[in-house]
């Protein structure tokens, strides 16, 4: 009889996949077997030449929710087993290399239980099955079976062996598979360490909320910290134990209606929300209001829906919405451990809502925003990660490539088998604890993926803690190593998300960001590129001006504002017009001989074309945080948020900018920009409308540089990356103008425009310069 071994590859492993192939197989008729292996899924499957083509042609459209399928190669086999098709255990023979799939949100399924009294799962907050529930938050190795996982301590109950073992049973083999008879637990502590007893810990949880307590929870990938969004008191005391003083709170509602009574939701917010990642979603403020204290000068707030039994139980006992923010001080890690987060969040949580299923890999809450006509990733984590990308036509022979990502938002991507697997957000690693927690990320992955390093890309900075790492790394493990430039790796992370061949010709980019090394060793940041995956040649950027004070122009923006104006105009005779407005007044209470003098003696003042702090210095000329930012990026959210409402009203200013020519490179002059947005303030002009004009001066010149660029280079394709491209006003405007011109645009949507989409930049830019070209 004719038989076919068929191998599946692809998230194929703990995801209902093997249960779905025997159904289909026996209503088929066929016979054989099914296992998990290193590389996936192996089928060995025996019948007649028509039933076993039928088989195969319907794999691929009869895949489990949260399967999916990259490839399928089909070899004849000889023999005939005896029986029905059979699923059998599982055989790790090879190094690691199957895609672990991504934590997911509850199913409808397992909602449906644990809504039901008359169910055994009723209001047990670990429920799952082979659609939804833990994944890379709780494997230690692979294949994913559950003497790998945290459940291994659990032993399952007669009942739930029973359908792990049955094949009829959705949770067939669901490694998680518990019930309250054998699985975790819950329960409540107070400070002192004592649990309390008598109620039901969910109950007593939302109970507490509403009085205004501070609650940590630990979920699925780390613990947060919830309390009341519609108490003012409980926010701002939130915000002064957790160090938090400015940057936004994430909230959690019960429902999509809850959410639509604070925020604007359209069709693609509406998908996104309930998607089986459930991330966190930016919508446009709008209705009942929450406390102020959420998201100072944000026009924005991030909701989420509930993604665990665990968290759909407690919100079902609350009507508003609450706080849910990482369970940490600030810029520190979130905690995981019970020990951990009794100790670390003593002085922020008033009780600990915790259970004893632990978590091995920790994971934020992801982020997204419709911008453009689609949902962008802001931050890939939880529900995304590890998910692999397959790359583009020509990378096929791409292996044994770790890059190591950035230093700030950090991530980190292996590259294996022609596939690339970026981890999730690590964080900033300034922070000492962020480090140790990158390092141990980077060592997890290698053992998950029986990874071993032949080339380490970093970035070409090598004050980056990651490039330092990655140095080190690579004289470890005598690997290459390849520096490779900041803004490169971001439009090649775009090339390769959107699936653009190795060997396709240069296209153009515009690439907006805070800042990152550049080929001249000087600090780049508003770049317009030609570039491909092994060669990138700057064409044209903004106009360079100094970061008086170095790292601390970062973080008070009336620095970048005095450069700029210094840079363009004569300073006595500016301070001396304009002598009225708040920014002048301002800088006449800061040391601007001894800023002058850095400056001119270059002096801790690189020179620097970044976009990020020219957002910055016209923040601080509107009076938006110019004595001090809390968090990256803030005075640019507050920009935009201060010119959205007006923006479809507003226009470019007239001679707001010039292209002039610096050698070969052509230069975004602002003196104009400058000059408008000074004569609009001493007139009294509306903040909100001179923010709008700066938003489309700067698209008005972004586009007609872009549109020139190609007529020089030849190209139609535009790449828009980087983190000021987050600007939701910026990115829409460009594009649409761009397309409107007749040119492809592409720009990020799985990976994030910021630096967390930089390391898979990095790897595919040091696959390609190690892979022959034609």
């Amino acid at each position: 009889m004719p038989g076919k071994a068929i191998r599946a590859r692809g998230v194929v492993q703990g995801v209902g996949f093997r249960p779905a192939i025997w159904h289909l197989a026996r209503l088929c008729g066929l016979t054989g077997s099914v296992w998990n292996d290193a590389e996936g899924v192996m089928i060995h499957a025996f019948g007649s030449e028509a039933d076993l083509d039928a088989f195969i042609r319907r794999i691929p459209l009869q895949l489990p929710p949260l399967a999916r399928l990259d490839s399928l190669e089909v070899q004849d086999l000889n023999g005939m087993p005896d029986g029905e098709f059979r699923i059998v255990a599982s055989r790790k023979d090879r190094s690691a290399q199957t895609p672990i799939a991504a934590d997911a949100a509850t199913c409808p399924d397992c909602l449906a239980e644990i809504a039901d009294p008359a169910n055994r799962r009723y209001r047990y907050p670990f429920t799952n099955c082979t659609h939804c529930g833990p994944r890379l938050s709780i494997i230690r190795g692979v294949p994913y079976d559950r003497c790998r996982t945290s459940m291994a301590e659990f032993m399952m109950c007669p009942r739930c062996r029973q359908e792990y073992e049955d094949p009829n049973d959705r949770r067939f083999h669901a490694q998680a598979n518990c019930c309250p008879d054998c699985g975790p637990r819950l329960w409540l502590e107070d400070r002192s360490r004592q649990a309390l007893a008598g109620t039901d810990p969910l109950t007593r949880t939302a109970e507490l909320i509403r009085q205004g307590f501070i609650v940590a929870i630990k979920g699925l990938g780390g613990f947060h910290l919830a309390c009341n969004a519609a108490d003012p008191d409980a926010v701002a005391r939130l915000r002064q134990r957790k160090r938090r003083h400015a940057k936004p709170f994430a909230l959690m509602a019960r429902d999509a209606e809850t959410i639509a009574r604070h925020a604007r939701l359209n069709e693609q917010a509406m998908r996104a929300l309930p998607d089986k990642a459930a991330p966190i979603v930016l919508l446009a403020a709008h209705g009942m209001a929450l406390a102020p204290g959420i998201a100072p000068d944000d026009d924005k707030r991030g909701f989420m829906l509930p993604y665990t039994p665990l968290h759909s139980l407690l919100m079902q006992e609350l009507d508003a919405p609450i706080v849910l923010t990482s369970g940490n001080i600030s810029d520190e890690p979130q905690c995981t451990d019970n020990d951990e987060a009794r100790e670390k969040l003593a002085g922020i949580a008033d009780y600990w809502l915790l259970h004893d299923r632990a978590i091995v890999n920790r994971l934020d809450d992801s982020v997204v925003r419709v911008m453009d006509g689609g949902i962008r990733l802001l931050r890939r984590a939880r529900g995304y990660s590890p998910e692999a990308l397959v790359l583009p036509a020509g990378f096929e022979a791409a292996d044994n490539v770790l890059a190591m990502g950035a230093e700030l938002k950090n991530s980190f991507c292996l590259l294996k088998n022609g596939q690339a697997v970026v981890s999730q957000h690590i964080g900033d690693l300034e922070s000492a604890a962020v480090q140790r927690d990158y390092r141990h990320a980077v060592a997890l992955y290698r053992q998950l993926f029986g990874f071993s390093p032949k080339r380490i890309a970093v970035d070409l900075h090598p004050d980056y803690l990651s490039t330092q790492y990655g140095q080190a790394l690579a004289a470890t493990e005598q690997a290459q190593l390849f520096a490779v430039q900041h803004h490169h790796a971001h439009l090649a992370a775009c090339l390769a998300e959107h699936g653009v061949p190795l060997d396709a010709p240069p296209v153009l980019g515009a690439i907006f960001d805070g800042l990152g090394l550049g080929d001249d060793d000087t600090l780049w940041g508003g770049e317009f590129l030609l570039a491909d995956y092994r060669s990138c040649t700057r064409l044209g950027h903004f106009q360079p001006i100094a970061l008086p004070g170095g790292a601390q122009a970062m973080r008070e923006p009336w620095r970048n504002a005095y450069a700029q104006l210094r840079h363009y105009f004569d300073w006595p005779m500016l301070r001396q017009e304009f002598a009225e407005l708040n920014i002048i007044k301002l800088l006449a209470g800061k040391p601007l001989d001894t800023l002058s003098a850095m400056i001119a003696r270059n002096l801790n003042s690189p020179p620097s074309s970044s976009c990020g702090r020219w957002f910055d210095a016209f923040a601080a000329a509107l009076d938006l945080h110019g004595q001090q930012v809390h968090y990256e990026g803030q005075a640019a959210i507050a920009l935009e948020s201060l010119a959205a409402p007006l923006f479809a009203d507003e226009q470019p200013y007239p001679q707001a900018w010039s292209i002039d020519k610096d050698g070969g490179l052509l230069v975004l002059n602002w003196q104009g920009l400058w000059q408008a947005v000074l004569v609009d303030l001493n007139g009294g002009a509306d903040k909100a409308r001179i923010a709008a004009r700066i938003h489309h001066s700067l698209i008005a010149a972004t586009v007609e540089l872009l549109n020139r660029l190609c007529r020089q280079a030849g190209t139609d394709r535009i790449v828009l990356s980087g983190g000021v491209f987050q600007n939701r006003l910026l990115l829409e405007a460009v594009s649409q103008q761009l397309r409107q011109a007749g040119k492809t645009v592409l720009s990020p949507q799985r990976y994030p425009l910021n630096d967390g989409g930089l390391a898979l930049g990095q790897a595919v830019i040091a696959a390609a310069q190690s892979i022959k070209g034609k």
